[in-house]
Order: C-alpha cells, then sequence, then structure tokens
C-alpha cells in the first residue's frame, strides 16, 4: 500500500450486535493479508426466546464474553500484546451498550500496551471485507445489505464512500427477520427462511416489490412485510403454505434488489480501466438466492460479483481490524489514536449525503444512511 513499508498487525474487536468477536492479521505493504486467528461467539441461546435481539442481554453477554474471545484469539495468533501495532474496535453503528464494551475494552488494551486505539465504523468493515481475502482495488460498486442497513454506496478509496440509494424504511435483512418472527420461524430469521423457502414455490403468492418501478436507487421493504403478515392470515399455515410464502417473499427480495443492482451498474463507469467490480456484504449476502440474482445482474452488465466468504459476511473483527489497518496504513488516523472517541449508535458512511439528504432518520440519534 502507498507509504507502507512494513507489514502491521492488528488486534480487532467486533460488539456491535450480537455477536463477540475477536481477530488479529497482518495487513502486508503490497495490501495482501494474513489472518492469524478469529474467534466468534455467537448470542443465539440468549435471544432465542425472544426471537430477536434484546441490547441489555446482548451488553450483558458481551461484558462476560469479551476478555475471554480476546485472549483466545490472540493465543491462537501466537503473539503477544507488545507485538501488535494498534487495536481496533467497532464504534458504531450498532447496540450502543455493546458498542461500549468493545470500545472500552479496547481501550484499556491499547493504554496498557502503549499502542493506538483505532474507532472504527462498522460499515466501513463490511464496505471493506471482501479485501481480507480477494484482490479488490478501488474503485467498487458496493451493495451493503445486513439486518440494520440496506444500501448502495460508490467506494472510491479508504474513507471516501458516496450513496447512492438507500431503504427509506426496513433493511433486507430487518424483512427477513419480522416475516420469520410473524411466521414463527425461530431466531435467526433471515436463514430459517431461507432454509423453509427452499422447499416452496416463489411463484406462488405475488408479493409487491417496492418502488420497483420507481426511478432511482432507492428501496422500501416495510410493505413488503405487512403483505407476508396478511399472506399468513389469509389461509392456515400448513408447511406447504409456510414454504410458499418464504419462497415468495425471497424472491421479492432478490428482484428489488437485482433491479436496483442493475440500474447502479448501468451508472457505474470507474476511471482506471480495470473494469467493474460488484461488491455484496454484510451479513444478508449469505443468502444464495441473492447471491445468484446478484451474479446474474453482474454477468449481464460485464462485472465481477465479488463476495466475502459466509464468515465474513456476518459480523466479525477480521473486517474490523483490517479497516483500523488501511486507516493506519494511509495515514487517516491521528498518531495518538482514538482513545478520546465516542460510541455512536448512528455512522452513515457517506455523512455528507447523510446531513444534507437523509434517506432513513431516527429522531436524536441522527441518519442511518
Amino acid at each position: 500500500m502507498p507509504g507502507m513499508t512494513r507489514p502491521l498487525t492488528l488486534l480487532g474487536i467486533e460488539t456491535s450486535c450480537d455477536e463477540t468477536a475477536a481477530a488479529v492479521i497482518r495487513l502486508a505493504p503490497e495490501g495482501t493479508v494474513e489472518i492469524l486467528s478469529e474467534k466468534v461467539h455467537t448470542q443465539l441461546e440468549e435471544h432465542a426466546p425472544y426471537l430477536g435481539v434484546v441490547p441489555e442481554i446482548a451488553a450483558r453477554a458481551h461484558a462476560e464474553l469479551a476478555d475471554q474471545t480476546i485472549a483466545a484469539a490472540m493465543k491462537d495468533a501466537s503473539i503477544s500484546y507488545s507485538d501488535l501495532d494498534a487495536i481496533a474496535a467497532t464504534s458504531g453503528p450498532g447496540l450502543i451498550g455493546g458498542v461500549l464494551v468493545g470500545m472500552m475494552t479496547g481501550k484499556a488494551i491499547a493504554q496498557a500496551a502503549g499502542k493506538p486505539f483505532l474507532a472504527v465504523n462498522h460499515l466501513e468493515g463490511h464496505a471493506l471485507s471482501p479485501r481480507l481475502t480477494h484482490d479488490c482495488p478501488f474503485p467498487y460498486l458496493l451493495l451493503l445489505v445486513s439486518g440494520g442497513h440496506c444500501q448502495f454506496l460508490e467506494v472510491r478509496g479508504l474513507g471516501d464512500y458516496r450513496r447512492l440509494g438507500s431503504t427509506i424504511d426496513d433493511a433486507a435483512g430487518e424483512a427477513f427477520d419480522k416475516t420469520a418472527k410473524l411466521l414463527g420461524l425461530g431466531f435467526p430469521g433471515g436463514p430459517a427462511v431461507e432454509r423453509i423457502g427452499a422447499a416452496g414455490d416463489p411463484k406462488a403468492i405475488d408479493f409487491p416489490r417496492p418502488l420497483l418501478n420507481r426511478p432511482g436507487l432507492d428501496m422500501s421493504f416495510a410493505g413488503l412485510k405487512t403483505a407476508v403478515a396478511r399472506a399468513a392470515e389469509a389461509e392456515d399455515l400448513t408447511a406447504s403454505r409456510m414454504a410458499d410464502i418464504c419462497a415468495s417473499f425471497q424472491a421479492a427480495i432478490v428482484d428489488v434488489l437485482s433491479e436496483k443492482a442493475r440500474r447502479a451498474l448501468e451508472a457505474f463507469n470507474p476511471v482506471g480501466g480495470n473494469g467493474k467490480r460488484f461488491v455484496v456484504a454484510g451479513g444478508v449476502a449469505s443468502n444464495k438466492a441473492i447471491r445468484a440474482g446478484l451474479e446474474k445482474v453482474a454477468e449481464e452488465n460485464g462485472a465481477v460479483l465479488i463476495a466475502p466468504p459466509m464468515r465474513h459476511c456476518t459480523d466479525n473483527a477480521a473486517m474490523i481490524a483490517l479497516a483500523g489497518a488501511e486507516r493506519l496504513a494511509g495515514g487517516l488516523e491521528h498518531p495518538e489514536g482514538d482513545l478520546g472517541a465516542g460510541a455512536r449508535p448512528r455512522w452513515p458512511l457517506d455523512e455528507a449525503a447523510a446531513k444534507s439528504d437523509p434517506a432513513y432518520t431516527t429522531g436524536r440519534r441522527g441518519a442511518k444512511a
């Protein structure tokens, strides 16, 4: 990487939702990444009775698991804290209690070890996640699709993101989870809908495709969730009916994301002659039907679809460590680090667009995008 003369080794910490994660990565000057260790503790059992993530329970679990998860990652990497160049932790957006646990733990380690602390945007971690395992130079088109966010962005460079379109209400992942809750499929909802929908007919129910025919790249999924509720009430929920609802719901999501991706790719003209790269990242990127739909759109528009491995689509600490390492290498961080940084429940990647033309606002917490 420009200006980088030696490898950088970072510890990454991720606690923004319901997974306590720690990882150690080494970034080489040429940009290749070696993942020295990865540890993830999920909280599925704690949240399953509530069919969703309970913030207070998540925060307590992070507080109990953070130290041992980090210690296990450091042990697997076979290094000491003195061997690190910095410690990076998710500092937003996310559930504020969990974010605070990761930040304070990271700051404590940084101060004790005499290393810089880097406050990382969780969304930037997702945006850079394909660079953990793929040759993915800037610029590229990004579809960030997760439980809390669904947006198209042009990734021009490190720290340089332009919002092209966003959901104006629910994210796609949120719609999956709420559909699962409506149908009583348990938690986590997204994988359950995909699994049950595999046995259904995607054309059985003509669900709406919100904003499909409206110009631009903005999306909406709240109405689709309501349509699922009505379909579930219309007939007895036999196993066959349940499978058809899940398959038809998923097909509607695929159609919307595919059409918006097609428009985004048609308008995306990267400078440099390296071809079009289309990255899909975030937890929903692990859905096989969505990946297949986006793969087809990319091929039809002369683009290469790049998706991280499944373990790096969902929340993970390797992407947080990489974001910190790239910022450190690129001189985007203060030499003393971010010890004074605070936790942010909302932290848009394109802050200028979120301020001038917010796509999704949430009261005093500010715009999501």
